[in-house]
Order: C-alpha cells, then sequence, then structure tokens
C-alpha cells in the first residue's frame, strides 16, 4: 500500500492535486480527520474488492485539534510497515491573498476577516509539517499542467519500489525566475551556452550532441565534481538531522541547455548511491 497524504496552505491547490491524483488512479479522500486515517487504511487493506493499492488523502488546517496529529499519525503508519509520502504545497502570501480575493471566500483562521492575519496563523502551524514533507510544490507560478507534470514524476518515481531518500532535482532558467520551494540554487551559466552554437540551439540537454558540447568544457567537469561531492557529504547529514527530502535547483538563462546537462548528470550519478530521484525540467519547452 501507498498512502499520500496532501496537506499545506489554504488556497495552494491541495483539491488540484486530489484531482491529479485521482486521474493516477490513486483512492482520494478530502477533508478526512486525521485521527481517522490509521483506521480507514485498516479498513481498506482489508477490502477484498479494492480497485488501487494507492491512497491519497487530503488534510488541512480545517480538521482543527485534529490537525496537530498528523506528525504523530504519519510515524505511527510507517512504523506498520506502510509507504507513507507527505506532498506539502505551498505559495507566497501574495498570491494566496489573491486567491482568497478571487474566490471571496474567508480564511478559516482568520477571526477579523483579514486574509492574512490567517495566513501567518497558518504557516506557524504548518512550519513543521512542511519541513519533514517529502515533497513541497510552490504553486504560485506554475500552471496546473506544470503542477500534474511535478505531481506524477515524483509519485511515479515513489511507485517504482525504489527506496532511499527523496531527492527532487528542478532545472529553471533565471529569465523565467527562480523556483523559491528548494533547498540549494546553484547557477551554472558560467558554463559556454549551446544556445549560441546554431545546431544546438533548438536542441536541449536531453540530446547527446548539447550534453557532450556541455560536459566537454573543463569547468563543467570540475563543477560537477565538486557538486557531487557536497551533495554526497550533505545527504547523510540532512538525513540525520531528519530531514524529509532534499530539493536542489539549477538554473541556467533559458533553462534547456546547461542546467538540464549538469541536472541529468547529478541526478544519474545520485541514482547509482540508491537515493529516490525526481528530475523536473521546469522550462525545457519554453
Amino acid at each position: 500500500m501507498h498512502l499520500v497524504v496532501i496537506t499545506g496552505m489554504s488556497g495552494a491547490g491541495k483539491s488540484q492535486a486530489l484531482n491529479i491524483l485521482e486521474d493516477m488512479d490513486y483512492y482520494c479522500i478530502d477533508n478526512m480527520p486525521p485521527m481517522l486515517i490509521e483506521e480507514f487504511v485498516k479498513l481498506y487493506d482489508t477490502y477484498e474488492v479494492k480497485k488501487t493499492s494507492n491512497i491519497a488523502v487530503g488534510v488541512d488546517i480545517r480538521g482543527g485539534e485534529f490537525f496537530y496529529k498528523i506528525n504523530d499519525i504519519i510515524t505511527s503508519l510507517k512504523k506498520k510497515g506502510i509507504k507513507v509520502d507527505t506532498l506539502f504545497l505551498d505559495a507566497d502570501d501574495e498570491t494566496l491573498i489573491s486567491r482568497y480575493q478571487e474566490s471571496r471566500r474567508t480564511h478559516p483562521l482568520s477571526r477579523t476577516g483579514r486574509i492574512k492575519e490567517g495566513i501567518d496563523k497558518e504557516r506557524e502551524i504548518m512550519s513543521s509539517i512542511r519541513e519533514s514533507s517529502t515533497y513541497v510544490i510552490d504553486t504560485a507560478a506554475i500552471s496546473i499542467r506544470e503542477l500534474k507534470d511535478r505531481i506524477v514524476s515524483m509519485l511515479s518515481s515513489s511507485n517504482n519500489g525504489k527506496s532511499g531518500f527523496p531527492i527532487n532535482i528542478i532545472t529553471f532558467g533565471f529569465k523565467y525566475g527562480m523556483p523559491n520551494d528548494v533547498d540549494m540554487v546553484f547557477d551554472v551559466r558560467f558554463i559556454d551556452n549551446p544556445y549560441y552554437i546554431k545546431e544546438l540551439r533548438e536542441k536541449t540537454g536531453l540530446d547527446k550532441p548539447v550534453h557532450d558540447y556541455v560536459m566537454d568544457k573543463p569547468e563543467a567537469k570540475v563543477f560537477l565534481a565538486k557538486l557531487t561531492d557536497m551533495v554526497d557529504y550533505l545527504v547523510p547529514l540532512y538525513i540525520k538531522e531528519g530531514k524529509g527530502r532534499l530539493s536542489i535547483a539549477i538554473g541556467c538563462t533559458g533553462g534547456r541547455h546547461r542546467s538540464v546537462t549538469i541536472a541529468e548528470e547529478l541526478s544519474e550519478h545520485l541514482k547509482r548511491t540508491c537515493h529516490r530521484i525526481t528530475t523536473n525540467h521546469l522550462n525545457i519547452n519554453k
């Protein structure tokens, strides 16, 4: 059985995420009181005609006092041998306020009616589960299609039976903006840009000619060696500290050539060390 707990800031897109998982053949339930999750999992596991072994449960601050036990419940389920991943959806305050204003809804924690007051309280309550979540996605600047691509990429890797520490590698173009839902950001614009080579311009870092052009540069080889060495050193420390996952962003000008090449090399290296890797190229088709 694979259980995905979907949570995050109110207005960040949990309903859309549940819809995406339902399309991925997950049995989805929204706003289930956390205290009932263990009983439901036990009941579902004995249900002889269940259609899928994948379950997604949406939980959020609407659960009131029940919500505060969610981390303990997840820990208890893992101790029973159930595979549990937590997907936390987030967005900046400005985006959340705009979404609330468009929907004309009030924030569940706002006593005075001020949306910002509710958001501040919710962030404080959510801080611990955000830190321990397997995956964190900032939905402020991505479309529903991009959200779907990231969730499919993350959970397809999670379902392939491979264990290990989850590491999400993201590539992006600085011209489109830097993602803010990551732990580390690396800028590889110091490497010669294949964009200025006519025959490489329309290709990407997934194509061998671009890959070979980038990795033929001495500075690219040295950087990759130092990057892999640093990540190899840090991951065991993060695991020891109790971190639930690691997100690494690699950027170049357009997010199509240099960043993609370096990310793919880093991904292959980390897969050999038995970590659970997902790779998302945010701007590769722009």
